[in-house]
Order: C-alpha cells, then sequence, then structure tokens
C-alpha cells in the first residue's frame, strides 16, 4: 500500500483507538445541531477547537458558554461513569481555544492575549495553534510560546495545526501534531514521514474532508496505519456552499459515530 514507508509505520498503529478531533464547527447559534451532537452521551470526541470570531472575540459569548458547558459536562459524566465501570471514556472531550499562528507572522504577545481571554470566558482545555510554522528556524518562537500557555493553566492540551509533517522537533513541545488536513484526493495516496513511527499514535491527527461515504473505512484504515489516533472525516468539500468544510457535521455521522464507538467503548 503507497501510505507506508517502513514496517514500523504500519506496526506502530495496530489497535489505534480512534477519536474525533474537531477543528472548528461555525457558531453555535448557526450550527446549533452540530455542537448538540458533541455533547450526546457516547460520542467519541478527543477535542473540539472553539473559534468564536477568528479567535476569542472582544467579549464573552452566552452562546458559546453555553455550548462549552455542555460539551465539557459530558465529558465529566463520562469519566466518572467509566471510572465507577472500572472501563475508559469514550473521548477526553476537550475544548482548546484557537490561537492563529498564522504561520509565525503574529507576535507572541497576540497568541498570549488571545489565550487569557479564552482561559478567562471559557475555561477552556488548551489551544489549537493553527497554521503552525514547519521549519526548524520557527521552532524556538513555537517552543517560547507554548512554555508560556502550559504556565497559564494545569496540562493544557497543546495541538499544532501544521496540516502536513514538520520539523520532527515540533513533536517534542506540542501534546498532538496535525500531520495532514486536505482534501480526500491527497490523503488517499499520502505518505507518513519516518520519524512519526518514534512517537505513539496519541500525539497525531488527520483533517480530510471530501471523504465519500464508500471510502470510511478505506480512510480509517490509513489513520490508523500511518499511526493517527484522532480524526475529523467529511464529506463536506470547500466548495459545498461552504468556504469551510469543517463548519458542520459530514452527511454521515451518525455512521462514523457508530463505526468508532464500538472500539473506545470496549
Amino acid at each position: 500500500m503507497p501510505h507506508l514507508t517502513s514496517p514500523a509505520a504500519g506496526t506502530a498503529s495496530t489497535g489505534v483507538r480512534i477519536g474525533f478531533g474537531v477543528p472548528g464547527y461555525a457558531h453555535p447559534l448557526v450550527a446549533p445541531v452540530e455542537w448538540a451532537e458533541l455533547s450526546r452521551a457516547g460520542t467519541p470526541l478527543d477535542w473540539v477547537v472553539l473559534n468564536v470570531a477568528g479567535g476569542p472575540g472582544v467579549w464573552p459569548d452566552p452562546h458559546c458558554l453555553e455550548a462549552v458547558g455542555r460539551v465539557r459536562n459530558t465529558a465529566r459524566a463520562q469519566a466518572r461513569d467509566a471510572a465507577r465501570g472500572g472501563g475508559r471514556p469514550a473521548g477526553a472531550g476537550r475544548v482548546l481555544g484557537h490561537l492563529d499562528a498564522r504561520y509565525g507572522a503574529r507576535s507572541f504577545g497576540e497568541l498570549v492575549s488571545d489565550a487569557h481571554r479564552y482561559l478567562d470566558w471559557y475555561q477552556v482545555d488548551g489551544f489549537f495553534i493553527d497554521h503552525c510554522p514547519t521549519e526548524h528556524a520557527a521552532l524556538p518562537e513555537i517552543r517560547r510560546t507554548v512554555a508560556t500557555l502550559r504556565g497559564l493553566v494545569a496540562d493544557p492540551h497543546i495541538v499544532f495545526g501544521h496540516g502536513t509533517h514538520p520539523y520532527p522537533g515540533y513533536a517534542e513541545v506540542a501534546d498532538q501534531l496535525v500531520t495532514f488536513t486536505g482534501p480526500w484526493s491527497d490523503y488517499r495516496w499520502s505518505q507518513v514521514a519516518e520519524w512519526t513511527a518514534d512517537h505513539p499514535p496519541e500525539r497525531f491527527c488527520h483533517l480530510v474532508h471530501g471523504v465519500p461515504r464508500g471510502h470510511l473505512e478505506e480512510a480509517l484504515r490509513i489513520a490508523r496505519w500511518q499511526g493517527a489516533s484522532t480524526i475529523y472525516f467529511t464529506d463536506r468539500t470547500p466548495r459545498a456552499g461552504s468556504a469551510d468544510p469543517w463548519a458542520g457535521m459530514p452527511g454521515y455521522w451518525d455512521a462514523i459515530v457508530s463505526m468508532l464507538g464500538p472500539r473506545v467503548s470496549e
């Protein structure tokens, strides 16, 4: 298969538990069903990105507060149930604040200011650093930013939204790296960087749009073979009535939830 570059890459992904990483639904007033689904018990949600207005916005939004509260309450309830039953919850259910690095164009101060507002207004569980640089030269500044973010709140979950394989050193700074963002037509022939085999699947995420319903199982196999335990697959595309394919649920949401659900509740 074209997805493997070494035997280690395939071996490392055997038995991978896959959950959702939602890169950012539309505002809860525009996408109420989508946000409600994330708070439905049993949804294998690893994290969802809260993007109010290209960031935290200029004041607390009560609709976002309500949506975030429902997601967080469901995650806590599932964690309690799993602890009592000796099992594990369907997903971590973290809410991440959206910080746009603009490939290094935004300053340290701007990013930290946005982070403070996310924490003060929404008590987020971590941060999704979108458009994160990938090159070695930008790593020290990103490392500085993340060190500051980790000092603002206990145990934040940090995800780098590279969208491609970055310089390997970034894996030592974030909790997760998004190493693929793009269309199914590219994903089905994609190759994993060999250095990723040195890390567990929990460190990687793939975001793929334009995935046909009939290719869901193939897409999940690729994620496992490439060693990514967090995914978001959708049949939506940038041309399907929205410039943002992540703004709404895929048409096969129930089907993919059922495909993942049994694997995370056993």
